[in-house]
C-alpha cells in the first residue's frame, strides 16, 4: 500500500473527544484507523491489511470499493448528483421497476430515502396511513433504527436514547430459541412465541394494531433465526386482526442469507418492507416497498430530499446487477454452510462457544461461561486478539457476548478457512 501521511488513531480519538458527540463510541480498547478497502480487505494507517468479516455491519456485500460499482458511481457523478425528485430523473424509477422485480410477492412500489432509519420511520407512517391505527407491535431485542419512533419501536435498551417510547406500542416474545423468553423447547412449544402475539392483540390493544414489525434475522439481539414455520404463524395471526406485516430487510437484505431477502426463507410476503445498508454498498440509500393497495394511500404530499438521488441509485442498480452477474446468492449460501459448519467444530473444542446459528452469511457465536451465563469480557479479548491478527470479526447480542461474521459476499473458500483457524488458535491459546 501506498505511504501516506495519516493523523493515525489517538489524533483521531482526541478530535471525537472535542468535536464529536460522545454518544458515538468506537471498537476495541486498541483501535486502528482504517484507511483503504479493496473487496473483501482492509488496510489500516500503518499499511496492515485486515480481512473484514463484518462488512461495516451488512453494508459491503458487493466487496469495498468494488471496481464495476464505483466506476459506474463516478460515471454518473459526473454527469448530474442531484436535483431532488420533485423534478424527473430516470435512475429512480428503474431501481423502483427493479426492486419491483426482485422483491417478494405483490411488493410493487417504493419511496426512497437515505438511511435504515428513516426506511423504517417511512414504514411505520405508511401502516398507519393505510390502517387508520397508529398502534404497533414490535418484538422485544430487536432493533429499527435512531428516530424516535424507530428507537420506540426497538426493544434493546441499550439503543433507546431517550429513556420514554412513544405509546401505543406493545412487545412480544421474540423467537429465540438458545434463550426462550418463555422457557419452552422448539418444537414442542408450537411457536408459543408467536402465539403471544395474539394474547397481545387481544388484551393490550385496540383489537386491530395498525403494524407488526420484525426483523428477518434480529442482528443486534445477536443473530435470532426464528424457526421455520414462526414467520407464516405470525402472518396466519396479523390477517385475522386485519394488522399488517412490515418486515425490516435493513441488515438482512441483499443476498445476504442465501436469498436476495431474508423472509423469502420462510416463504412469507410482507405487506411493507424496509431494506437500506447493502442496497448502496457504502452509498446511502434506503427504501421501503408495499404492494400497490396498500403503497396506494399515500397520497398527502411527502418527500426526502435526497432519497433517490441519482448518484445512490445508479449504485443500487449496480449492486443488484452485481449480485445477480456474480451469483452472491449462491456464495453466501454456500459460504455460510461452510462457516457454520466449522464454527459448531470449535464447539466441540471450545466450552466458551454456547450456541452457534445463522443463514447464509450473518451469523453469530454465542460465548458463555462455564454457567450458561453470557461472557461479553471474554469476546471482546478475543476480538482484539483476532483484529491484531488482521481479522476484523464483530459482535453484538443483548448482552453484547455473540462474534457476528456478517462478510462481504465475496468472501472465497479459503478466506473462510483462514478465519476459523485463526478462532480456534486464539482460543486454544487463551485456553477456551
Amino acid at each position: 500500500m501506498e505511504k501516506k501521511h495519516y493523523i493515525g488513531p489517538e489524533a483521531i480519538i482526541e478530535k471525537k473527544k472535542k468535536y464529536i458527540m460522545p454518544c458515538l463510541a468506537h471498537f476495541y480498547s486498541n483501535p486502528q484507523q482504517m484507511v483503504k478497502g479493496s473487496m473483501q480487505y482492509l488496510w489500516d494507517s500503518n499499511g496492515k491489511k485486515y480481512l473484514d468479516m463484518y462488512a461495516g455491519v451488512s453494508v459491503m456485500n458487493c466487496g469495498h470499493c468494488n471496481p464495476e460499482i464505483t466506476a459506474k458511481i463516478k460515471e454518473q457523478v459526473d454527469k448530474l448528483q442531484h436535483v431532488c425528485n420533485i423534478y424527473l430523473t430516470e435512475n429512480f424509477v428503474n431501481l423502483a421497476e427493479k426492486l419491483a422485480a426482485v422483491t417478494p410477492g405483490d411488493l410493487q412500489k417504493s419511496f426512497f430515502c437515505s438511511t435504515g432509519s428513516e426506511a423504517t420511520e417511512g414504514a411505520l407512517l405508511l401502516a398507519e396511513v393505510y390502517s387508520g391505527n397508529s398502534e404497533i407491535i414490535a418484538l422485544r431485542q430487536g432493533l429499527h433504527g435512531r428516530t424516535k419512533l424507530g428507537m420506540s419501536v426497538t426493544g434493546l435498551t441499550m439503543w433507546r436514547t431517550a429513556p420514554t417510547p412513544v405509546g401505543g406500542i406493545h412487545f412480544a416474545p421474540n423467537p429465540n430459541c438458545y434463550r426462550c423468553p418463555m422457557n419452552r423447547k422448539f418444537p414442542e412449544c408450537d411457536y408459543a412465541c408467536a402465539n403471544a402475539i395474539e394474547d397481545l392483540i387481544k388484551t393490550a390493544t385496540s383489537g386491530h394494531p395498525g403494524a407488526f414489525i420484525a426483523e428477518t434475522i434480529q442482528g443486534n439481539a445477536g443473530c435470532v433465526v426464528p424457526p421455520k414455520g414462526y414467520f407464516k404463524r405470525v402472518k396466519e395471526i396479523l390477517e385475522k386482526y386485519n394488522t399488517l406485516l412490515i418486515i425490516d430487510e435493513v441488515q438482512t437484505g441483499f443476498a445476504r442469507t442465501g436469498k436476495l431477502f431474508a423472509i423469502e426463507n420462510y416463504d412469507v410476503v410482507p405487506d411493507i418492507m424496509c431494506m437500506a445498508k447493502a442496497l448502496g454498498n457504502g452509498t446511502p440509500i434506503s427504501a421501503f416497498i408495499a404492494s400497490s393497495k396498500v403503497a396506494d394511500t399515500y397520497t398527502r404530499p411527502g418527500a426526502s430530499t435526497l432519497g433517490g438521488n441519482p448518484v445512490s441509485s445508479e449504485a443500487a442498480l449496480a449492486v443488484l446487477d452485481y449480485i445477480e452477474e456474480h451469483k452472491l446468492v449462491q456464495n453466501a449460501q454456500e459460504r455460510g454452510e461452510q462457516l457454520r459448519a466449522g464454527l459448531r467444530e470449535l464447539q466441540k473444542k471450545h466450552p466458551v462457544i454456547g450456541d452457534v446459528r445463522g443463514l447464509g452469511l450473518m451469523d453469530g457465536a454465542e460465548f458463555i461461561h462455564a454457567d450458561g451465563s453470557e461472557a461479553p469480557e471474554i469476546l471482546d479479548d478475543v476480538l482484539e486478539t483476532l483484529k491484531d491478527r488482521g481479522f476484523i470479526i464483530g459482535k453484538n447480542g443483548v448482552g453484547r457476548n455473540v462474534m457476528a461474521f456478517q462478510p462481504p459476499l465475496i468472501i472465497t473458500k479459503e478466506n473462510v478457512d483462514d478465519v476459523l483457524n485463526a478462532v480456534d488458535m486464539v482460543l486454544t491459546e487463551k485456553n477456551l
